[in-house]
């Protein structure tokens, strides 16, 4: 899938997909503004953040302006899957009752990635088993 570039991503995920408080994130914001402004806006150019960051937010008053202009976006983000679909413009896609996801998420295509390697590994354990086994020379 095709990811935005003109949003910058920062932040800490942890294995359950929840994005967690980073430090620096004033000077992470700035930076990347300061790089499209640079660049010139499209109206379109942002950052993800954690959302538990948005409390300690004092930004300079060129970035606040230009967020109420709406040349600058940030976005506050508190799970993985929204960022996924900033970046995408497409469903993350929420895991059904047996596990699976709906056809056509971003998730979905995901889960298909992994069982396709899985399956290519178990096919190549047992192909490496079958030549080079217990009891072969190798």
């Amino acid at each position: 899938m095709p990811l935005r570039q003109d949003l910058a991503v920062t932040g800490s995920v942890n294995q359950l997909g929840d994005v967690q408080a980073i430090g620096g994130v004033i000077e992470k914001i700035e930076g990347w503004f300061h790089t499209c402004k640079l660049i010139g806006f499209t109206g379109k150019q942002g950052v993800l953040i954690p959302e538990a960051n948005v409390r300690n937010l004092m930004l300079k008053d060129e970035v606040v302006e230009a967020v109420e202009a709406e040349q600058f976006h940030i976005y506050p983000i508190e799970h993985i899957d929204q960022g996924i679909e900033l970046l995408t413009g497409a469903p993350a896609g929420e895991a059904q009752s047996d596990g699976s996801y709906p056809v056509g998420s971003i998730n979905y295509k995901v889960q298909k990635r992994l069982e396709s390697l899985s399956r290519g590994m178990r096919e190549a354990a047992g192909l490496i088993g079958e030549e080079h086994g217990p009891g072969s020379s190798i």
